[in-house]
């Protein structure tokens, strides 16, 4: 299998996934009420039995239930517990996390179009607003991917949302298909390290042969293993989920944080259920009118842009910063390079380790050390970058949002490019926008969803959101993953007086936390309603 850059890194915003892993514990905080109390305290606000959202046109919706939820599920009381650890989770363990942070197990529908049927576990993880009196509501977050998980996510943030704590109970969750929600799963470690190891840009008729047939059975694996699950994790399922959390915590409205993918999932939200819309802001913006070829496109073109920004930072010039990372690729394509273990940095992982690098500024000096190694003979700290991104614990075992990612991605989008495809249409384009991540991504089009066992929902998500208060959407002029055209997009897409654009001129992927002024704008806007103007910079 191939794996299409995650679009939900965070890396050095965040340092989100290798954060605290929390999972439910035994000993009960005796709080069993159905999630958390209303505004500033109020008793929860009452919610019409099986309310399931407005908008049920556009693409997004289709086959949502026209049968209302049951009040068994609006109305489920959570059993709030203290979060245990260590839990392993994406490849990492934690301590124990504060007191503070509590563990729940939603149910939901399986299939949306039989709300009365089989359920599935949503688990959630929050932390009760510091001022109780002051207390605005819920504030939930997805952490991107798609495939991320929330429950390991937030506590790992540490002070990151300590002015969001104030007047927000912090909530999280993993979305349906991914860790403690009923993770995908498609194969084992083993079979991950021999397909890491593959060429996945190849050059060769065999390369190729080798590369579509792991990509496939990556596919029949996932449907072996998880075939319950994998029709019913798309994006538009989850935003259901989050809706049915909403009502269950008592909320009115949904306030909520996306990152990444995140921006894409509250985005589908917003479409479905405008008139349930609070104070959303979408950070590191994916763009809504991309197909499956265009969003590979643009990521080429948004890692090409962050890796000429951190050569020109190191006074190299952009077209023989790239020429010499094309030289180094097909140096370790042509020979792997050994490092400190007995693994060898292949072409593929090489890469990989490139682009982890590049998710934000904070990193590049790592780049720059990698680099200068491999390029003497030894591939030990680009494996170490490529190991973080591939979620590689220190013990060889790999975690599963990968897995998660792909059922997730593969259940939303239509696209499935063939190898003929990919030679005849893309391969060339791609490798105009970048010829350092161009090739990659372009045979990643065959091999992500390479005959996958469940049909796609869209071609590209439908994000108007006509009726919905206005949104903030903040784009980072040099982010890598989401390049910042997809901002502007999603600004349009949502619709006139609903789309805010708030610009960062920067170098990272996600902006809140890392860009000071942008995190001003938005805890403004989410603890005091105050809108910026449409086209604000921050710099």
């Amino acid at each position: 299998m191939t794996m299409r850059v995650r679009a939900g890194a965070l890396a050095a915003a965040l340092v989100l996934l290798a954060g605290a892993a929390v999972g439910c514990g035994a000993d009960s905080d005796g709080d069993d009420a159905p999630g958390s109390q209303g505004k500033n305290g109020s008793a929860p606000a009452s919610s019409p039995a099986g309310e399931t959202g407005g908008e049920t046109d556009g693409e997004a919706d289709e086959g949502a239930a026209g049968e209302a939820l049951p009040a068994a599920l609006t109305g489920q009381k959570l059993a709030w517990k203290r979060c245990a650890a260590p839990v392993k989770a994406y490849g990492s363990y934690a301590e124990r996390p504060g007191k503070q942070w509590q563990c729940a197990t939603l149910k939901a529908p399986l299939d949306y179009r039989e709300p009365s049927g089989e359920t599935i576990g949503i688990a959630l993880v929050r932390a009760r607003a510091q001022d109780s009196a002051g207390r605005i509501g819920s504030l939930l977050f997805n952490f991107g991917g798609p495939g991320g998980s929330g429950v390991a996510a937030l506590p790992g943030g540490g002070d990151q949302f300590k002015t969001l704590h104030s007047r927000y109970d912090l909530v999280s969750f993993d979305p349906r298909g991914v860790a403690e929600s009923s993770a995908v799963v498609c194969r084992d470690s083993e079979q991950t390290e021999a397909a890491h190891q593959m060429d996945h840009s190849p050059d060769t008729a065999a390369e190729e042969k080798a590369f579509l047939k792991t990509s496939a059975a990556f596919g029949a694996g996932c449907a072996e293993r998880s075939g319950t699950v994998l029709p019913h994790v798309g994006t538009a399922n989850t935003a259901r989920d989050m809706d049915l959390i909403r009502q269950v915590l008592g909320d009115d409205k949904l306030h909520y944080l996306g990152f990444s993918y995140g921006t894409e999932l509250g985005a589908v939200y917003a479409h479905l259920f405008p008139a349930k819309v609070g104070r959303l802001v979408l950070d590191a913006v994916v763009d809504p009118t991309a197909d499956f070829a265009g969003g590979a496109r643009n990521q080429a073109l948004g890692f090409q842009r962050a890796l000429e920004n951190y050569f020109k930072s190191r006074d190299i010039g952009a077209e023989d910063g790239t020429d010499r990372v094309v030289r180094l690729l097909k140096k370790t394509d042509g020979e792997p390079l050994p490092t400190d273990s007995d693994r060898e940095l292949t072409e593929t992982l090489a890469l990989t380790g490139i682009i982890q690098a590049l998710y934000s500024e904070e990193q590049w000096p790592y780049l720059t050390d990698a680099l200068k190694e491999a390029e003497s003979g030894e591939g030990t700290q680009l494996l170490a970058l490529a190991d973080s991104y591939n979620n590689r614990d220190d013990q060889g075992e790999y975690a599963t949002q990968d897995h998660s990612q792909r059922a997730i991605s593969c259940a939303d989008s239509k696209g499935r490019p063939t190898a003929a495809e990919v030679k005849s249409r893309y391969l060339a384009d791609f490798t105009e926008v970048s010829p350092v991540f161009g090739p990659y991504l372009a045979w990643d089009l065959a091999g992500w969803c390479a005959d996958w066992p469940v049909p796609g929902a869209w071609d590209d998500p439908e994000v108007s959101a006509k009726g919905a208060a206005p949104i903030l959407v903040v784009g980072t002029t040099g982010d890598s993953a989401t390049p910042y055209e997809g901002a502007r997009k999603m600004a349009d897409e949502l619709g006139d007086g609903v789309g805010v654009l708030l610009t960062n001129k920067g170098d990272t992927h996600g902006a809140y936390g890392s860009a000071e002024c942008v995190t001003e704008t938005i805890d403004d806007y989410l603890l005091k309603g105050e809108v910026p103007p449409s086209g604000k910079t921050c710099s």
